[in-house]
């Protein structure tokens, strides 16, 4: 059963109160329950609830923790339900059987994660659903990529790692004007930034390992849409899949989820004053980062993100092919003492990656090309350290490097 708050909250409080009511305890912290399964009082009420769904009575189907988890992130998100997934991919992989079948078409982001790109064109190719891809920034090259037989949109925004904004109330005219859905990844952002089902987004999906956990603990996942969507076409694909957020990973990224209004501003502050410096470092050829005038979509941006850029930076170093722009890249990387390498993000540490050896590593070079990454381009999820601490640690390696 859900705690009955007053209404009107905003989000700081909502992802804070937030939850299914306290055991008879009366514990203040939510809490864990670690089980598989559940004592039913009497055969017909047990028979009632593995026919309606309803109640607990197998951890694959649902668990207290995890609906506390659910019902939090659907508050912030504005969106009447939510469903929770073992991970970012899974809640994909989650929408993708509830929603498609053989000879359904999809639109997608051609700049979206590179796991996004092979699971939708390689592995549901496989099995007769179509993707086409297009321009993040684009309106009318999503237009134009729409079918017949189009029945989902999908983006990412910002984009990873070149922080390309979409038009999410434009895509979503464009959607439903098909017919069609569309699904938002709001990983980057959180609901702390913006909230896609308030601009016409019918789902929106979370990796819950980033940012709402957001100190690189667990994996996590869900999705947020209307309570039809959610019961009708996503339930019935993690019950059989059992792609299932598990409770301890669920509260972990609920107790995180306390902190995200404190942390993302922090985050968004520390992410500025970065890129504005990197801006100013002659061995730097470019900065990609929403909260900058000269991002190409700022002004979307800052309307769309309440003003705010966001906490992952990308930037580019230049080099006369590739393979010199890579060495560059990687004696960056080398040379921190501070930073971490490796490829999460959110996190309270800053963690600096090479996207074209990692997130899109498994990509061929013509697609990280149509994406626009480089050998020459770094992530860096900014975390909550000093930024002149961050600074000092870039400069190790960029001081050896030519300029740009």
């Amino acid at each position: 059963m859900t705690k009955k708050l007053p209404p009107g909250l905003r989000p700081e409080t909502l992802a804070i109160r937030t939850a299914i009511e306290p055991s008879q305890y009366g514990e203040n912290s939510e809490t864990l329950y670690l089980t598989t399964s559940f004592v039913q009082p009497d055969a017909a009420t047990s028979a009632e609830r593995f026919a309606s769904g309803q109640g607990y009575t197998y951890a694959r189907t649902s668990n207290p923790t995890v609906t506390s988890f659910e019902q939090r992130l659907a508050a912030l998100e504005g969106a009447e339900a939510a469903i929770g997934a073992s991970s970012g991919m899974g809640a994909i992989l989650m929408m993708i059987m509830g929603l498609l079948k053989a000879g359904d078409h999809v639109v997608l982001s051609r700049s979206m994660f590179g796991s996004t790109l092979n699971l939708f064109a390689k592995e549901f190719g496989k099995f007769g659903v179509e993707t086409s891809f297009c321009s993040q920034t684009d309106v009318d090259e999503w237009r134009a990529a729409v079918r017949p037989n189009t029945k989902l949109l999908f983006a990412e925004t910002p984009t990873n790692p070149l922080t390309e904004v979409c038009d999410i109330a434009a895509l979503a005219e464009i959607a439903h004007k098909a017919g069609a859905l569309l699904a938002v990844d709001n990983a980057f952002a959180t609901p702390i930034l913006q909230r896609p089902l308030s601009l016409g987004a019918d789902i929106v999906m979370h990796s819950g390992t980033k940012f709402l956990d957001g100190q690189g603990r667990v994996m996590a996942g869900a999705l947020c849409a209307s309570q039809q969507l959610v019961t009708e076409k996503f339930a019935p694909v993690v019950r059989t899949a059992g792609m299932v957020l598990s409770p301890f990973n669920a509260w972990v990224v609920l107790k995180g989820m306390e902190t995200l209004g404190v942390r993302m501003r922090a985050h968004c502050a520390n992410t500025l004053a970065i890129a504005l410096w990197l801006e100013a470092q002659p061995q730097v050829a470019r900065v990609y980062y929403p909260g900058l005038p000269s991002h190409p979509q700022h002004a979307l941006a800052m309307r769309q993100q309440g003003g705010l850029g966001g906490g992952v930076v990308a930037f580019e170093l230049a080099g006369d092919t590739p393979e010199a722009a890579r060495a560059k890249a990687f004696h960056v990387l080398d040379s921190c003492e501070l930073l971490t390498l490796a490829t999460n993000l959110g996190d309270t540490k800053t963690i600096i990656s090479h996207p074209a050896t990692t997130s899109h590593g498994r990509l061929t070079e013509v697609q990280r090309q149509a994406c626009g990454i480089s050998q020459g381009v770094i992530r860096l999820a900014v975390g909550l350290e000093h930024p002149e601490d961050i600074q000092d640690d870039l400069l190790r390696g960029l001081r050896g490097l030519t300029s740009a």
